[in-house]
């Protein structure tokens, strides 16, 4: 049973019910045991962990010691959206809870961690850093979470990551949460980690998309994609869209093209201070701005009402970062829509993701935007896929067309080794979940 705090703080946020991945993690990790969950992005695995911590807090107080409970997080962004979890959750408690990331002043933390809150949440290259100038110790610590631990290890954090395990009191309860369990990495570093684990596998990265439309469209080049982002922009149905690049100084000039077309935009990468970039979701979230260009390090954490449509300028570099794009979108039993902009050099790139996925993206085009390229000159054709509807016609001038067709050869050198399509997607029983990651809470709303 929880505690009557925790209850409080849970019916003050109006929820009621909650999501798969919490009805599978909660018991066993109330009793203690050491977990491994692969779950969905935008499936509320937060609160999975962030309830038993708070819950034998306060079963067992332990006021004026060291840091409690440890959440490694992969971004900033991600860590202060399960911070806000905390607080919520923890509203009626005295349990405090900070962040310790990058963009920050060194001294200024090592101030806050002075005052000893219960739970960091934290970035493993600035935490590693605090441990190296012994400002804190976890002496004391009783919760271990790595939160996207396939994200983190993807980013190059593995030696960070491991130092801080080295560091942290053998007694310890773990839990290893994970869109991909399958990542090698991730496997390797379960045994360093948990004791005795119990895994539980909430979904594949197959099965992970089930209320999200996923779309190609060909393009020429960055100039082509342009006007196609126009174009979707202008005729697309959506409250808010969020558009990937794989690079900064692309997102900064798409976001520049934007502007001087009057949209309310914004971009976010990985070179703003924190302040620019609390700034920039702000203005997002309060519906200041409805369009946010990023890279990828808004692909993980990022929890944003309302965002309904995701377009990759670029192709994401390999199928985990693709899922994590897409996945901003389809949350909360809403359907989402994801386009896909294919140049000539990034149609094996989109070929070998739809291997991952097991399913063929919808192929579209956009009447009176078609360019030159269409594709390989032999494809041969695969099934529809079973998670993706046919899409209509669009009504202000574009056209879909199915895929798997033989392209006409533009003028020009292009790539066509790769000839194979993949087959149906398969299908899932695995529980899809209605709640985001971060500051989402635990429980379905009330109907109003």
């Amino acid at each position: 049973m929880l505690h009557d705090r925790l209850l409080k703080a849970i019916d003050q946020l109006g929820f009621t019910q909650p999501t798969p991945v919490q009805q599978a993690a909660l018991p066993p990790a109330m009793e203690g045991h050491d977990l491994m969950v692969g779950a969905e992005t935008g499936s509320g695995k937060t609160l999975a962990f962030v309830v038993p911590m708070l819950q034998h807090f306060l079963d067992r107080p332990a006021p004026n010691i060291g840091t409690r409970g440890l959440i490694l997080t992969p971004t900033r962004e991600l860590a202060e959206q399960v911070c806000e979890a905390v607080k919520s959750m923890a509203a009626f408690t005295r349990i405090g809870c900070m962040t310790v990331c990058g963009g920050t002043g060194f001294k200024e933390q090592a101030a806050e961690i002075r005052r000893n809150p219960e739970i960091l949440v934290a970035t493993p290259g600035r935490l590693a850093e605090h441990l190296e100038r012994r400002t804190l110790d976890f002496d004391d610590l009783e919760f271990l979470v790595l939160d996207e631990a396939d994200r983190m290890l993807d980013m190059g954090f593995r030696d960070e990551v491991m130092a801080i395990v080295d560091i942290c009191r053998p007694e310890r309860q773990s839990m290893v949460f994970s869109a991909t369990l399958t990542h090698p990495g991730v496997r390797a570093l379960l045994p360093q980690v948990l004791n005795e684990p119990k895994e539980l596998l909430l979904n594949t990265p197959q099965n992970a998309q089930e209320r999200i439309r996923q779309q190609i469209i060909l393009a020429d080049d960055d100039k082509h994609k342009e006007r196609l982002v126009e174009w979707l922009l202008a005729h697309e149905q959506y409250d808010k869209a969020i558009i990937f690049t794989n690079t900064r100084d692309k997102a900064q000039w798409l976001a520049k093209s934007l502007q001087r077309q009057n949209r309310r935009s914004g971009v976010l990468h990985g070179e703003m201070s924190q302040d620019e970039r609390k700034h920039v979701m702000g203005l997002m979230r309060s519906g200041k701005i409805n369009i946010l260009v990023a890279t990828d390090v808004a692909a993980r954490g990022l929890d944003i009402d309302g965002l309904d449509l995701v377009i990759n300028f670029d192709m994401a570099r390999k199928g985990d970062e693709h899922l994590h794009r897409v996945g901003r979108t389809g949350r909360q039993e809403r359907e989402g829509l994801a386009i896909c902009l294919i140049a000539h050099n990034e149609w094996n790139l989109m070929a070998s993701i739809e291997r991952y996925l097991r399913l063929e993206f919808e192929r579209r085009t956009l009447k009176g935007v078609e360019g030159s390229y269409k594709g390989p000159r032999k494809v041969k054709a695969s099934g529809k896929a079973a998670g993706n509807k046919k899409r209509k016609p669009d009504t202000k001038g574009s056209k879909d067309t199915k895929g798997g067709k033989k392209g006409v050869r533009p003028a020009g050198k292009q790539r066509t080794t790769d000839r194979k399509q993949t087959g149906k997607r398969r299908g899932s029983d695995a529980a899809s979940s209605s709640l985001g990651d971060g500051s989402m809470p635990m429980m379905k709303k009330k109907p109003r």
